[in-house]
C-alpha cells in the first residue's frame, strides 16, 4: 500500500502541537478558489512550470515552445517524459508515492525531531480521500508511540473510524449554509456537520478552524449561522481557529496552469476579524492561535 504525497516537511506547532513532520497528501474533493495548495486538488498531480527555466527540449511532443507550455498537448500525454526521463527544474511534478513501509521508517528516522509534543501530521490536499491507507499509517504511528494528528475538511464519512489513531484532530469549517458551502467549494457541509456532532459526542477534541473569506463568509448571517450550529456541539471538545484569507498560493495557481479568481473582496480587515472572535467567546466557544 502507498500514499501519493506532493510535500512534506517539518513545522512547529501550526499543524499540531509541538514540532511535527507533515506530509501533504495529493487528492481534494474541493475545489475552494482560495487554495493554498492547488498542486493538491487533483487526484492526478498537475505539471509545476517555472516558465523562466523552461527549454523547448524537455516536451518530445512540442508542448513546449518559447518558455510557454500547451497544456492542451499535456492532455493526450500518459508518460510524462518531461518529468520522468528528461528532468529538469522548468517542468516538475511535486507528487511522490512511496510504500507505507518507507514513511513509516522515514518517521522513525525523525523521532528525535519530535519535540515539545510533536510527531506526525497529515494534511492535503485531503487526506480522507486516501482513506484506507491513512487509516493502516495512522494505526501503525499510534502502536509505535508516535503523536498522530490530521487536518481535514471533514466530508468523508467514514472519518469517525479514525478518531481512535488521531491524537489531534483539526476540522476546517468554511460555511454553516450547505447551498453556499456546495457552490462554492463543490461539496455540501451535511457530512461535515454530522462528524463533528459525532466527535464532539464521543469527547473527541476537535480544533475547528475557519478560514474568514471576505464576500463568501464574513457576513452577520454567516456569522450568526456559525453560532447557531456551533451550541448544537459540545463545548468542552472544541475550540475555534480564526485564519486571514492570504494570496499566498497565488503563484502556485499559476505554475499549475489554473486561474486564481480570488480578488480584492476577499481580503478581510482587523475590525471583521475582531468581530468574529467577540461573537464567538461571548458565546462561550474558546477561540485560540496558533
Amino acid at each position: 500500500m502507498e500514499l501519493k504525497i506532493f510535500e512534506k516537511g517539518f513545522n512547529y506547532s501550526q499543524d499540531g502541537a509541538g514540532n511535527r513532520l507533515v506530509y501533504h497528501l495529493q487528492g481534494c474533493n474541493m475545489r475552494c478558489p482560495w487554495c493554498a495548495n492547488p498542486e493538491g486538488m487533483s487526484q492526478t498531480p498537475p505539471l509545476f512550470v517555472s516558465e523562466n527555466r523552461l527549454i523547448d527540449s524537455v516536451c518530445p511532443y512540442g508542448a513546449v515552445h518559447d518558455r510557454r507550455l500547451d497544456r492542451s498537448v499535456c492532455k493526450a500525454c500518459s508518460d510524462r517524459p518531461c518529468v520522468t526521463v528528461n528532468r529538469n527544474q522548468g517542468i516538475t511534478c511535486k507528487c511522490q508515492t512511496p510504500e507505507l513501509d518507507e514513511v513509516l521508517a522515514e518517521v522513525k528516522k525523525s523521532a528525535p525531531m519530535f519535540f515539545d509534543g510533536g510527531g506526525v501530521t497529515l494534511t492535503g490536499g485531503e487526506p480522507t480521500q486516501q482513506f484506507e491507507a491513512v487509516k493502516e499509517l495512522l494505526t501503525r504511528l499510534k502502536s509505535e508511540g508516535i503523536h498522530t494528528a490530521i487536518e481535514t475538511n471533514g466530508t468523508h464519512p467514514r472519518l469517525p473510524e479514525l478518531f481512535p489513531v488521531i491524537g489531534q484532530l483539526m476540522i476546517d469549517f468554511k460555511h454553516p449554509d450547505d447551498d453556499i458551502h456546495r457552490t462554492v467549494t463543490g461539496v455540501g457541509n451535511q457530512i461535515i456537520k454530522e462528524n463533528m456532532k459525532k466527535a464532539t459526542a464521543q469527547k473527541k477534541r476537535i480544533e475547528l478552524r475557519i478560514p474568514l473569506i471576505g464576500s463568501f463568509n464574513t457576513s452577520d448571517e454567516a456569522l450568526q449561522g456559525m453560532i447557531d450550529f456551533f451550541k448544537t456541539l459540545n463545548p468542552d471538545f472544541f475550540t475555534v481557529e480564526l485564519l486571514r484569507y492570504h494570496e499566498y498560493g497565488k503563484p502556485k495557481w499559476q505554475a499549475c496552469g489554473m486561474d486564481y479568481t480570488m480578488d480584492e473582496t476577499a481580503n478581510i480587515d482587523s475590525q471583521t476579524l475582531n468581530r468574529f472572535r467577540d461573537a464567538f467567546q461571548s458565546s462561550g466557544f474558546r477561540v485560540i492561535s496558533t
